[in-house]
């Protein structure tokens, strides 16, 4: 059998073999990547999920500690606690809600801007720098064409 026909027959739960492969290997790049990119910087001691909360407050804008809970799927106890750390790193700060007074909205400070853009172009620098030594302008296509892809399963 090829391997055309062996990737697009059905799997038991009804997706084709290709699909399952697909996901797999995404998967498992994306992860390699993912830690790839991190050895680029200086984490500067935060933990994975630091990073993520500091993250999604820079992409989001600011929130509550129970909104960001709620995003993060975690307690609110935890995310607390992860704020409590951003704060004294001056990478966070609160203010008081507009709306209810009762509630404090956390932001991400200049320091922390600063924090995640020098993150960012590391990690950016590194995989251009090896995006141009290591593949050609046709496999750079491909991968633009693959990200478009990826994007539109993102949204879905």
């Amino acid at each position: 059998m090829d391997e055309v026909t062996r990737t697009t027959r059905a799997t038991a739960d009804g997706v084709s073999e290709s699909a399952a492969r697909a996901a797999r290997e995404v998967r498992v790049v994306f992860s390699r990547l993912r830690r790839r990119m991190r050895e680029t910087y200086d984490p500067g001691d935060l933990t994975p999920t630091q990073t993520s909360v500091l993250s999604r407050l820079d992409k989001d804008g600011e929130a509550s500690v129970s909104e960001l809970a709620a995003a993060e799927r975690v307690r609110h106890q935890s995310v607390a606690a992860t704020v409590g750390v951003l704060a004294e790193r001056g990478l966070v700060d609160r203010r008081p809600d507009p709306g209810d007074g009762r509630r404090q909205l956390v932001f991400v400070t200049g320091q922390g801007h600063a924090f995640l853009e020098d993150r960012r172009r590391a990690g950016e620098g590194w995989l251009t720098r090896a995006l141009e030594d290591e593949c050609t302008e046709e496999e750079r296509r491909t991968l633009l064409a693959a990200t478009a892809l990826l994007e539109r399963i993102v949204r879905t």
